[in-house]
């Protein structure tokens, strides 16, 4: 039984749930962490075969997009699709593996430390190129166009939205508690 009727759902069914899912909302946001975990499958097994994660293939792209001018180590962790805290190490890995390389900022700043796409990290991310777009392509078949940019415009506004929700229902709360004080 959902909260709209019933049937279950299709994410109750996929997780095997028996218990109503306690709301529409509820079950928005399950679905859309099952969805994502399904979609990213079968790209991590693209990247998985050329020894890179899902979080290392972020921060190479992250570094071609930067150019030759590179990115201290903190904007790339601000530019990650998914939090990585252990950024450090994940440069340091694709550092180890020639992917990557580290230099002191200019004269300016020599206390900065910027990390720049290697040419091997250049000519594995042409190789995976084609192979990630397909792998992508696969995944998203299934949907026409307009429905593409309905969905695109649907995760935009959630995505928007996210952190003033948050904000409001941490300062409603703060507020909650200095009024049972």
């Amino acid at each position: 039984m959902t909260t709209r009727g019933s049937r279950r759902s299709a994410i109750q069914q996929e997780l095997q749930q028996q218990l109503p899912i306690p709301s529409t909302r509820e079950e928005a946001f399950l679905g859309m962490l099952r969805t994502g975990s399904v979609m990213r499958r079968p790209v991590s097994r693209v990247l998985e075969e050329r020894g890179l994660s899902m979080a290392q293939y972020n921060v190479l792209r992250i570094l071609r997009g930067a150019g030759d001018a590179g990115l201290p180590t903190l904007a790339i962790r601000e530019r990650m699709i998914e939090e990585a805290a252990g950024i450090t190490r994940l440069v340091d890995r694709l550092e180890a593996a020639g992917y990557a390389v580290r230099a002191r900022g200019t004269s300016e700043d020599r206390r900065q430390i910027y990390c720049r796409i290697s040419p091997e990290g250049l000519r594995l991310l042409t190789e995976l190129d084609p192979l990630v777009s397909l792998a992508v392509e696969a995944s998203l078949a299934m949907l026409p166009e307009p429905e593409l940019q309905r969905l695109i415009h649907i995760l935009d506004t959630i995505r928007s939205q996210a952190p003033r929700v948050a904000i409001s229902r941490e300062r409603r709360a703060r507020q909650a508690e200095d009024d049972t004080e």
